[in-house]
């Protein structure tokens, strides 16, 4: 069972900034920014390339919650997916970090 599997169960604490029946957003442990958040869905899905587009429907929904509860869809946030080894995914349960809270900077090209 995965990280984020064993976090849903309640078997591994966190700090929820939000949940519903199918999503959970929480702080990420090692933040990248002021305010950097793990969404992801409560099912186990590996990644973004089997995630069934109703469930990403409902996910996007769930994302604009938590942006508006961390009061930063005015002033902007990332969101940003890995998918597979070369995209940098550590974890295989798909999620979006959600970072923001100051600038994020450019990306380098």
């Amino acid at each position: 069972m995965c990280i984020f599997c064993k976090i849903v169960k309640g078997e591994i604490p966190n700090q929820t900034v939000l949940e519903d029946e199918n999503f959970l957003a929480f702080n990420d442990i090692n933040p990248a920014r002021k305010i950097h958040v793990l969404i992801i869905p409560k099912g186990h899905y590996d990644s973004f390339d089997v995630i069934p587009p109703k469930i990403m429907t409902a996910m996007t929904e769930f994302i604009q919650k938590v942006a508006s509860k961390l009061e930063i869809k005015q002033s902007g946030y990332r969101l940003i997916t890995n998918i597979g080894s070369d995209g940098g995914q550590e974890v295989p349960h798909f999620h979006f970090h959600l970072i923001g809270g100051e600038p994020v900077g450019k990306l380098v090209r």
